[in-house]
């Protein structure tokens, strides 16, 4: 910044706790009115055929858990032919912090969402049991929208059914851990294997897969010379090699998968796209993913009719939203990750940056920022009062009273929410298929 300052204009170089109270006050300044008309970036109209909502929760530490609402044009695939939805091109609308999130919570405040920014054409989620049950809570209310299922959930719950309780899982698993564990700190470091969410394991384990068939590829017959590489990578294998049956039919399942995935991720689920990916589903050998999978396809092309969008596209794939939970959790968090502190950076991180954006920051005041940001509770200043004093635990109970963090488009602090679901409506459609959890 010192070298940068210069050529902005700056006559002063900002330091980090100026940088990120100007993160602050632009997430303020994004969420403080209701989403434009018009793109300030391009010009064009903002979803002029309508939005979907994107909808996700991610943990940090602490009891909170951060639930966020993503908004992204209906039409993205008409403005963006071939390329996936990416944070640039998202715009948050919510972000809330709670203990806990069960159908009824998700659904008032999607609820509190519909009132600033009207309806939905369709939300787009993973498979959970909470988000499904407040799409259907809002549908028994008269308040319908479709449900799409992102594609990456789906598939990862397909492969979950199936290999599970395969005999050689636990093998697999097991063998890799040794195997990480006896290369992390030898001249073989590099051949280690990659690192997979247990939380989420079926969403990445074919990384795991293709790594493990790689390594053992490097394992040819005959014997190793003493003392050699060879010899050395094969003495770390452990069980590894009992696994070739689990490698071999597990990539011969997810390869088509994996290949379809990134035809629909950025082409959106269209006519042409769905056309392109029926030979590949028929190369995959086990009866229930290939049928699953196609059942999906074909459910799904149904809603792209029904909202207009068989031909230019439809999104079918919450990557932004995933994304944005793992830059959020990177980037001026600290090192205590505090679910109220990355939940307030996370409108600054989405859309594309803008002239406006800037002018709308310096017309952020102090007042504001503190407003929003002495409200909820921190495990940063809990940590701070509570160890540099001893005897004062009970300050953890009266700073976790507080509220947690909140800001929802368009809406101001302490706003009441009117009963109103149909402002500025988006989308309707009479002749929306029965609702389907």
């Amino acid at each position: 910044m010192s070298i940068l300052a210069p050529w902005l204009g700056l006559t002063k170089t900002p330091c980090t706790q100026t940088i990120v109270n100007w993160v602050n006050r632009l997430s303020i300044a994004r969420m403080k009115n209701a989403l434009p008309s018009i793109d300030l970036e391009t010009g064009m109209a903002l979803f002029s055929n309508g939005f979907i909502l994107i909808l996700d929760a991610s943990i940090g530490l602490g009891k909170g858990k951060i639930m966020t609402i993503l908004a992204l044009d209906a039409n993205h695939y008409l403005h963006n032919p071939g390329t996936a939805p990416s944070l640039q091109q998202a715009k948050c609308v919510a972000v809330s912090v709670a203990d806990t999130w069960t159908g009824e919570t998700i659904m008032e405040l999607l609820e509190k969402i519909i009132a600033q920014i009207g309806m939905p054409v369709a939300y787009l989620k993973d498979g959970g049991t909470d988000l499904g049950k407040a799409i259907r809570l809002l549908h028994e209310k008269g308040i319908p929208s479709l449900s799409i299922d992102d594609i990456s959930h789906f598939v990862a719950n397909l492969l979950k059914h199936e290999y599970q309780k395969h005999p050689l899982f636990d093998v697999f698993i097991s063998a890799c851990g040794k195997v990480s564990k006896m290369l992390k700190q030898t001249i073989l470091a590099c051949l280690a294997p990659p690192k997979i969410s247990t939380k989420a394991r079926f969403m990445n384990l074919h990384h795991l897969v293709m790594w493990s068939s790689r390594i053992l590829k490097q394992s040819p017959r005959g014997r190793a010379t003493k003392g050699s590489l060879l010899q050395k990578l094969r003495d770390c294998f452990d069980r590894l090699p009992e696994c070739k049956t689990f490698i071999g039919d597990f990539l011969l399942d997810v390869e088509p998968l994996m290949e379809c995935q990134g035809i629909l991720k950025n082409k959106g689920l269209n006519i042409n796209s769905f056309d392109e990916c029926r030979p590949i589903i028929k190369t995959i050998p086990n009866t229930y993913i290939r049928d699953s999978f196609g059942d999906w396809l074909e459910k799904h092309l149904a809603m792209a009719t029904t909202l207009g969008l068989a031909q230019s596209g439809m999104p079918i794939s919450s990557d932004c939203i995933e994304s944005l939970f793992g830059v959020a959790k990177r980037h001026g968090t600290g090192e205590i990750k505090d679910a109220n502190r990355i939940a307030m950076r996370i409108p600054a991180l989405c859309g594309a940056l803008t002239i406006q954006d800037a002018e709308n920051v310096l017309r952020t005041t102090v007042k504001e920022q503190e407003e929003l940001g002495n409200s909820s509770s921190s495990l940063i200043k809990q940590r701070r009062d509570v160890l540099k004093h001893s005897g004062c635990l009970e300050k953890i109970s009266r700073d976790d009273a507080r509220p947690n963090f909140e800001m929802i488009a368009g809406s101001k602090s302490g706003q009441k929410y009117p009963d109103n679901n149909l402002k500025t409506t988006s989308y309707e459609n009479n002749s929306d298929p029965p609702f389907e959890a």
